[in-house]
């Protein structure tokens, strides 16, 4: 174990932290994670963290940051990997925010977690990453003739549909009694109509 006068190992003591924060989320959820739990992961003393959070609700927020990260560069990836005709870049979207909620459960839960809000709302790093995400649907639904109801009736309804979907999964509520399969996400996805 370091001492608070030894020179961290990792170089820079944050972003061990954070990762070993998200580690133990996804093992033992927010009730298992604490500053003490990751200063022991990580190999430094327990005051350590303190110097880089102001308690655990400070810690969530940096971890929920790192996650929107995460989760915009996977949605990213997908997009981009995809055709290049826009109905399959939403759905690659899409498929980028299902592939992180699905590899991700825990920290799909806690970016998206009202507990966090007071405190994310002022994180400029939470304000950022999670302003990127929201880009990428915007970015992407901008390739579609606009909703007539509202400027931004594409990204809400798209947003809900993949984020409900993502839910209903992860409590098994889309699997099908008779092949125990889900039905598959394209099959949902609307059909929007392309900016000529």
């Amino acid at each position: 174990m370091t001492s608070e006068n030894t020179p961290h190992h990792h170089g820079n003591l944050r972003p061990a932290l954070i990762q070993a924060g998200i580690d133990i989320l996804e093992t033992e959820g927010t009730k298992g994670l604490s500053l003490r739990k990751i200063a022991t992961r990580v190999g430094v003393t327990h005051a350590a963290p303190a110097h880089h959070f102001k308690g655990k609700a400070a810690l969530l927020v940096a971890i929920a940051a790192k996650g929107f990260q995460v989760f915009a560069d996977l949605m990213e990836k997908n997009r981009d990997a995809a055709p290049k005709d826009p109905q399959n870049q939403l759905l690659g979207l899409c498929q980028g925010y299902l592939q992180f909620a699905a590899e991700n459960e825990a920290l799909f839960e806690l970016i998206f977690s009202t507990d966090i809000k007071p405190h994310a709302n002022v994180d400029e790093d939470f304000r950022k990453s999670a302003n990127r995400a929201f880009r990428l649907l915007e970015d992407t639904c901008a390739l579609f003739e606009p909703s007539p109801k509202h400027s931004q009736g594409h990204e809400i309804m798209i947003w809900s549909l993949v984020h409900g979907y993502a839910s209903l999964r992860a409590y098994n509520k889309l699997i099908s009694p008779e092949d125990g399969a889900a039905m598959p996400f394209e099959l949902i996805l609307p059909q929007l109509t392309p900016k000529k």
